[in-house]
């Protein structure tokens, strides 16, 4: 009995003592483990400076522990999506990667390129690897969340029967699309030609260039994104929205009677403002009055509004799912409560980092282009 209950004993305290092994980081720069892979300081310190703004005031250290901790936190839950992705054969290719790359780093030359990527401490093969995370995680979510979202026209129906008033428009809207063309070189003016005017004639000559290719059939859209120089709208074809004909009325005379003079399909001829030289399209002009379930437009904001709604709810839920069939260590977490919030090594990179969203790969690759702030 004596030995049976020493026995019995020792293997408790064998067991404890593994428990306690199990419980302490495998190394100093661990910050936390998701089914046996590690997430190591660097990595989280990396996506936390990415982000930021050298401008904002530098925070304080419980901000910087709090901000540290989501980053983390979405890090653990990229790594346990990017381990479902590879148990399923959803990584990311290498052609997949390439081919974002080459997309993302379009806008830029290549001085300023490496320059943004020295400001915000990334190598290129940091980024790449961002980019293979971030691809791998919506392959992911596109199989197993988007692809099975149905909307049905019942939905589409009870939603505008629900919300009926937000369909009548107040009063007229043009939708519009524009080119601008600016007199003068500016370094936060981007396009997908790296062409920018950099004095009056050249401006003029531009303008009018652009003008006859689009008489001669050019794609507006097409022209916008390679030669634009509004950074607002370039990326998307020089697309301004739903303009309401009250904020033309607060607009330069000359704009507002070029936008209402025009046919639906029309582009202007150039008009002269004090920002440069813009070419106008309307896209497509909505009359005051009640909008019917019949209008396709109606049904596609509707469409896209529901997708949109579930897509969120289902996405949140899929990583919660994901989360608890994991085993997840959050070391930096059990530092943190045991030194009562004063860990002194934590960073202060900045103020305005932000966690990125719930089950989207954290923001690394998202550099700000030379345009933002």
């Amino acid at each position: 009995m004596v030995r049976k209950a020493f026995a019995a004993a020792l293997l408790l305290s064998a067991l404890a003592a593994a428990g306690c092994k199990r419980d302490a980081p495998p190394a100093p720069d661990v910050w936390a483990v998701v089914n046996g892979e590690q997430i190591h300081r660097a990595e989280a310190q990396k996506y936390y400076k990415s982000p930021l703004n050298p401008q904002a005031p530098t925070p304080s250290q419980e901000e910087a522990l709090s901000l540290t901790l989501n980053v983390l936190d979405e890090l653990i839950n990229n790594d346990i999506l990017i381990q479902r992705a590879r148990k399923l054969g959803l990584e990311a290719t290498d052609g997949e990667v390439e081919d974002k790359f080459t997309e993302f780093k379009s806008p830029y030359t290549e001085d300023e390129f490496q320059r943004t990527l020295k400001d915000r401490g990334v190598s290129t093969d940091d980024l790449k690897e961002d980019l293979r995370r971030q691809i791998t995680v919506q392959k992911l979510l596109n199989r197993e969340v988007v692809a099975k979202i149905s909307i049905t026209d019942a939905d589409i129906s009870a939603f505008y029967n629900q919300n009926r008033p937000q369909f009548n428009v107040a009063e007229a809207q043009y939708r519009v699309a524009q080119i601008l063309v600016t007199p003068h070189k500016d370094p936060q003016l981007h396009n997908r030609k790296n062409d920018d005017a950099t004095t009056d004639v050249e401006a003029r000559r531009k303008s009018a260039a652009l003008l006859q290719q689009l008489a001669n059939g050019s794609d507006f859209t097409q022209l916008a994104m390679d030669y634009s120089e509004d950074p607002a709208t370039a990326s998307s074809g020089g697309d301004l929205g739903y303009v309401p004909e009250s904020s033309l009325n607060q607009s330069d005379p000359a704009l507002k009677h070029a936008v209402v003079s025009l046919k639906v399909g029309e582009v202007s001829p150039i008009i002269s403002l004090r920002d440069g030289y813009h070419i106008l399209k309307l896209m497509a002009k909505e009359a005051p009055g009640q909008r019917e379930l019949g209008d396709p437009q109606v049904q596609q904001s509707i469409r896209d509004t529901l997708r949109n709604r579930k897509e969120q709810l289902l996405r949140a839920a899929y990583v919660a799912e994901a989360r608890d069939g994991s085993k997840v260590s959050n070391y930096l977490a059990q530092q943190v409560i045991e030194s009562n919030g004063k860990l002194p090594e934590i960073p202060k990179f900045g103020s305005n980092a932000v966690s990125p969203a719930p089950a989207s790969a954290p923001a690394l690759g998202s550099i700000p282009g030379p345009s933002q702030p």
